[in-house]
């Protein structure tokens, strides 16, 4: 069965805007990240919307809930800003028990060239078909259970919490 993968934003799909200095959204570049990254695995990519994890509302989150059930994959990818990836994690847990979910993000936006996203996706890819049905975080080479991880702001990196 293929892979859904599920795009929310978040700093993977920021893009830099050299006049003003802002970073903004213009598309994913998730099938461009595949493509570079060789990928034979059969995925179906969907882009829920466009925004900065910061301002994602419980009502965002239910949008990706929704779709998580309503897709006919049990295996899924969510590409999240990193900054509320726990939250929406939590809520995902909250609400669905019976698919492996692994959600995933970028510390750099991928257009920067220096990204840590396209690890991350590959990382994230592969753990969501291994790992048995559950939410998961997967960041740095590392999966997390949804219910013990947390974003390290000073040492730029996810965790488990002690």
């Amino acid at each position: 069965m293929p892979i859904k993968i599920f795009v929310t934003g978040g700093t993977f799909d920021k893009e830099y805007n050299e006049l003003n200095g802002k970073l903004f959204f213009k598309e994913t570049h998730l099938s461009e990240m595949l493509s570079l990254g060789r990928s034979r695995i059969d995925a179906h990519i969907a882009t829920l919307m466009m925004i900065d994890s910061l301002d994602m509302t419980d009502a965002d989150r239910k949008i990706i809930s929704d779709n998580c059930i309503a897709t006919q994959e049990d295996k899924i990818v969510v590409t999240h800003g990193t900054d509320t990836m726990v939250e929406t994690a939590r809520y995902l847990a909250g609400k669905i028990n019976d698919k492996t979910i692994v959600l995933t993000g970028a510390m750099v936006p991928y257009k920067f060239g220096s990204s840590d996203g396209l690890f991350n996706l590959g990382s994230a890819l592969a753990f969501v078909q291994t790992l048995p049905k559950g939410i998961y975080i997967s960041m740095n080479g590392r999966y997390f259970m949804w219910n013990n991880v947390r974003k390290n702001k000073s040492a730029g990196e996810f965790e488990e919490i002690r």
